[in-house]
């Protein structure tokens, strides 16, 4: 059978009518991400903050990418890791989304990990800090930090400021850990000497005995770690207990001086030293303009890590979705997202091409009043911090 040549014309037009219409259809296609946070319970600060840099971030650059409207749908899984992975599962496979993001707390993501893998789901990290997080699927890619990486600039800080003898105090979870380990091995390195290492529960967690065991000891200084939120029982208690007032000074990861709430905490947090990637007072015209932003969108509330790290976690995934022309799947858009180099309302950040995992500066701060509010101000930075375990990879 002979095809004539205005036949075989019309049947390539048809073809390739048809594969604009296929590229058209993927790009009308809602860019839909399941949001995952604990928006209720003890961490529903966390959520909050994620929420609004989410949210913010929509705002400023649209509502659509690469001709795909976005589509939020948010889930609370109450902090809970079983909670978590049931919506996790039901937002791939219900509602079919192509982008997993959030997660609060370290279990949280850890659950969803091997969802992430099998459905080949892109997975962004805005908050979770442990540091092999990444490690548990080649789907994940991290926005906010790890905790070995930003508790490096304390415990560099320390022995040079005549600390030789601390106790450390830690959340009894990955993060908490990851952060003792850390400053454990740097201030020995540096010649100092930890007294003691203490953990006390995640949950309702009460720091009055554990506290006093400190005080007993007579350490140069308490290195602490707890969850964004948990700095203000363990300040009050602190003072409570009279160590302040003992000579016994407080140092730590930047989350027990948390933006959002370090006004409430009082006079007791003022000379606080702590390392952290972000702080309100970041002097950066990027930065002035963000917070800005996100307290008018807030309502009065200040944005803490998280939220910057929401607002960074967006940019990279709308930048990984133009950069596939709407059309990338889990695997395309995962590659689009490695290497992504830019200026943060935190300063300047990339995603390791390797790991998947941010690189940032990680400043030293201390409390201090500033027009009769409390700001972490910071004093000195350690530049491009990598997670020291991956340092080598």
């Amino acid at each position: 059978m002979r095809i004539g040549k205005r036949d075989f014309l019309h049947g390539v037009a048809a073809t390739v009518v048809g594969l604009h219409a296929g590229v058209a259809a993927a790009q009308t296609r809602p860019l839909k991400i399941g949001l995952l946070l604990p928006m209720t319970g003890p961490f529903g600060s966390t959520g909050r903050q994620i929420e609004n840099g989410v949210r913010l971030y929509m705002a400023q650059f649209g509502d659509k990418v690469a001709g795909r409207p976005v589509q939020i749908i948010l889930k609370d899984d109450t902090g809970l890791p079983d909670v978590t992975k049931r919506l996790a599962q039901d937002l791939v496979v219900n509602d079919k989304v192509d982008i997993l993001a959030g997660f609060g707390l370290t279990p949280l993501a850890l659950a969803t990990a091997p969802i992430a893998t099998q459905a080949k789901t892109p997975m962004v990290i805005m908050a979770a800090a442990t540091s092999i997080i990444t490690e548990a699927s080649p789907y994940i890619i991290r926005t906010s930090m790890t905790l070995p990486q930003v508790t490096l600039g304390v415990a560099e800080w320390a022995p040079k400021n005549g600390i030789k003898k601390v106790v450390s105090l830690v959340s009894d979870y990955g993060p908490g850990i990851d952060a003792e380990k850390t400053f454990r091995e740097r201030f020995l390195l540096n010649g100092g000497q930890m007294l003691a290492e203490l953990r006390v529960p995640l949950r309702s967690p009460d720091y009055a005995p554990f506290l006093q065991k400190v005080r007993d000891l007579k350490p140069d200084a308490l290195f602490v770690f707890v969850p964004a939120g948990g700095g203000t029982a363990l300040l009050k208690q602190f003072a409570e207990r009279g160590l302040d007032k003992a000579g016994i000074k407080l140092i730590g990861e930047g989350s027990v001086a948390d933006d959002e709430i370090l006004n409430e905490m009082g006079d007791v947090a003022l000379g606080l030293v702590t390392s952290h990637p972000y702080s309100v007072a970041h002097d950066s015209p990027a930065n002035k303009k963000f917070v800005a932003a996100f307290m008018q969108q807030s309502k009065g509330i200040r944005p803490n890590f998280f939220g910057v790290a929401a607002y960074d976690g967006m940019r990279v995934i709308y930048e990984a979705v133009k950069a596939t022309k709407g059309a990338g799947d889990g695997e395309a858009l995962v590659n689009a997202m490695k290497g992504q180099i830019f200026e943060s309302p935190r300063g300047p950040i990339y995603i390791d091409a390797q790991t998947r995992d941010i690189v940032q500066n990680v400043y030293v701060r201390r409390v201090e009043r500033v027009n009769g509010q409390l700001y972490n101000i910071e004093f000195d930075v350690l530049k491009d911090v990598k997670d020291p375990a991956k340092s080598g990879k």
